[in-house]
């Protein structure tokens, strides 16, 4: 992306010829072509039927809402082809060279087309046919977005004809739906008519049955409840007659056990009817009376006394006189009492036997309330009919029922046309022939140079003064490391000039790139080890004892030098763990871990290299342990954005360093340990244990020792492993 700038910058003619020629064809076009001028109506759909010209259940019941299909339907309406043809008459379409191909006659190609049977004879077809397709092209309806309101526009070369278009159009369609409306009021009111009168003979019919099949079975009414029949009647008579004698006669047998009781006990003159007797009132009086006397001469004179005596026979007779009259009297309340039970038993019988009557006359009740359903089935249906027959009729009529559907805004003949619009068609012509300039120009570059980079020899100077300069190459030996008790010693590779190319000793495609070492057996162990789909990663630790057996240190260290090497043919990014701290203005790892930088902020392109970097960062190195989810995940996406991530540590002694190798170490797949201590070195084996402890996928050592005379002569020596 850095090189996008230069590449359209050298290019520049490229891109200006095509869009300043884009221009120009878009300048003429837009003189060239005839405008055309857009008639725009709304119409409002609504109900506009009137409160009194409804029926009270339509002015009970909410209408219903018009949604959104309802005004897409509406609009398809509109596009109707029975209203396009009584527009296309209306505007006079016909014989409009705009609108009707046929005016200047049939083309050669189209002649030709129907000798060969491939086209049809336009002259054949209607007149308003022709003009159809045409019409269409030029009308749009659409819905004012989730309004319900409806924008009919009508396009054409003539400005007064695009407005009367659109207005004719929509006076079209609201005149269609006031037919509509009255169409159906007058089939709904020639349909009842009919039915009206085959209705009113069925009701009179159900009727009549009704009458006569209660006139047969004697289920006459007469007064009384309304609706029931004769037989009905009488029951309920008879049972409230039964009721009240049954009443009164246990009301005399009541009387006459009371009489008995008093009559007993002596207390016949307490009885009411004994004691309201004139007759009896008297006698009482005298008994009183004599018993006054009876009781003055008892003070002076014995019982056996003529007077005591007297007195006493004549209160006796007395008694016996109220007491006659009392048993007189229930004799009389019990002849009553068997008359009333005489009558009671009368009035049983009596209401037995209408009973029966009545049982019978009820399977006939059940056959007379059928009849009298059907028959009120019949004469609500017939109000039914006469009632809207008399609301369709009332609506029978032009402009009874107006459209729900109303013009808001008419079309106005338009001043300025609807296209060509000169300024955006030339703009836009413009930017499109400049994008796919520029698109074509960095196509064409990435095709010829599909690396994007330089060829190696830009930007350098003369290979001889580069040899000179260059300081002389060393080779590695990089065993495998394996358990520390079976390593033997390691085998020394000779210091010296990397092996010279030829027929007899081919030189590794990676060794030819100016490094200082010779890193191709390296780069080839470490691409053969893979643990997932993305880049590979690997970490690159530098002991203190690296590079220090020659007695001279290279220029660059282990991991800078495999960074710039893979570089040359693939995406390289180099990462630093332990480095020394950057600036503020210079995020790196750490900034990226703690949340205070994103991955543009701290990736940045290494000058005069494809090489991309990421510094230790400004914030403290102990995020990265103390965040190891964060930096896992940092880890994973550095790797499948590119095909090599090499991370560097500088490995220090103290438990910090030991951390952040057992941390890390586990996430990669490759760890290089740049050491020229022997295979027995504590710390070597230190090293290797916590590698191989964290989970790497493999781990290497690498060295450059002094090799002795014996293998410096002979290049091709198989190189011994420090493990199996």
């Amino acid at each position: 992306m850095s090189q996008v700038g230069g590449v359209l910058r050298r290019s520049w003619l490229w891109i200006a010829l095509p869009t300043i020629a884009a221009g120009a064809a878009a300048v003429a076009f837009v003189q060239v072509v005839p405008p055309r001028y857009t008639g725009e109506a709304k119409l409002l759909l609504e109900s506009r039927e009137a409160g009194f010209a409804r029926t009270a259940q339509e002015r009970t019941d909410q209408p219903q809402p018009i949604d959104e299909q309802a005004v897409a339907s509406q609009a398809q309406v509109v596009m109707s082809r029975d209203l396009a043809r009584e527009a296309i008459r209306r505007l006079k379409l016909v014989g409009n060279p705009e609108f009707d191909p046929s005016v200047d006659g049939l083309g050669p190609v189209q002649r030709a087309l129907m000798l060969v049977g491939l086209a049809q004879n336009p002259l054949e077809r209607p007149s308003e046919d022709r003009v159809l397709d045409a019409y269409f092209e030029r009308l749009l309806v659409y819905p004012a977005g989730k309004s319900r309101i409806l924008s009919v526009e009508f396009r054409s070369k003539d400005p007064a004809l695009a407005a009367q278009g659109a207005n004719t159009i929509s006076e079209l369609y609201i005149a269609s739906l006031e037919a509509a409306k009255v169409d159906t009021a007058r089939y709904a009111s020639t349909w009842l008519g009919g039915n009206i009168e085959t209705l009113r003979s069925r009701v009179a019919e159900a009727e009549a049955k009704v009458e006569a099949f209660r006139a047969k079975n004697g289920l006459v009414a007469a007064g009384g409840i309304a609706g029931q029949p004769l037989s009905g009647q009488q029951l309920a008579e008879l049972s409230s007659q039964l009721s009240h004698a049954r009443t009164l006669k246990a009301d005399l047998d009541g009387r006459v056990k009371l009489i008995r009781e008093m009559i007993k006990d002596g207390r016949a003159f307490e009885i009411p009817d004994v004691a309201n007797n004139d007759l009896i009132r008297r006698v009482v009086e005298s008994r009183i009376t004599l018993r006054a006397q009876l009781a003055l001469e008892s003070r002076t004179l014995l019982p056996a006394h003529p007077r005591i005596k007297e007195l006493t026979a004549q209160v006796a007779d007395l008694d016996g006189q109220i007491k006659s009259a009392a048993e007189r009297i229930g004799r009389t309340l019990e002849n009553d009492a068997k008359i009333a039970g005489a009558r009671v038993e009368s009035l049983q019988a009596t209401v037995e036997g209408q009973r029966d009557v009545v049982v019978k006359g009820n399977s006939s009740e059940v056959q007379l309330r059928a009849l009298e359903r059907e028959a009120k089935a019949q004469r609500e249906q017939l109000e039914s009919y006469l009632s809207r027959y008399r609301e369709a009729a009332a609506r029978d009529a032009e402009s009874a029922s107006p459209a729900d559907v109303r013009i808001v805004s008419r079309a106005v003949v338009p001043e300025l046309p609807s296209f060509p619009k000169k300024l955006p068609i030339v703009g836009l012509a413009m930017l499109f022939a400049f994008l796919f300039s520029a698109g074509a120009v960095i196509a064409r570059r990435l095709l010829a140079n599909p690396g994007g980079a330089p060829p190696a020899e830009a930007g350098r100077s003369d290979g001889s003064e580069a040899a000179a300069t260059r300081p002389e190459p060393a080779r590695f030996t990089f065993p495998e490391a394996a358990p520390p008790a079976s390593w033997p010693p390691l085998a020394q590779a000779t210091v010296g000039p990397a092996p010279a190319s030829g027929p007899d000793k081919p030189t590794h495609p990676r060794a030819e790139t100016g490094a200082p070492f010779d890193l191709g057996l390296l780069i080839d162990r470490l691409g053969a080890q893979a643990r997932g789909e993305g880049g590979r990663t690997i970490l690159v630790v530098e002991t203190e004892t690296a590079m220090r057996g020659s007695g001279r240190r290279a220029p660059k260290g282990l991991a800078e030098t495999l960074a710039d090497t893979l570089a040359g043919g693939a995406r390289v990014l180099a990462v630093d763990l332990d480095g020394p701290a950057s600036g503020p203005d210079e995020p790196g790892l750490t900034d990226l871990v703690a949340g205070d930088a994103a991955f543009l902020d701290v990736i940045q392109p290494v000058p005069g290299s494809r090489l991309h970097r990421v510094a230790h960062g400004f914030v403290e190195g102990e995020v990265l342990l103390e965040e190891p989810q964060a930096l896992a995940i940092s880890l994973d996406a550095m790797a499948e954005a590119y095909d090599w991530v090499v991370c560097s540590q500088r490995f220090r002694p103290g438990e910090a360093s030991r951390a952040l190798l057992a941390e890390v170490a586990g996430r990669m797949d490759s760890v290089v340990i740049a050491s020229n201590a022997s295979a027995d070195d504590v710390d070597l084996v230190a090293l290797y244990g916590i590698a191989e402890d964290a989970g790497a996928g493999q781990v290497l050592v690498a060295q450059d020792k002094v090799a002795t005379a014996a293998e410096a002569l002979d290049h091709d020596m198989p190189l011994r492993l420090s493990a199996a």
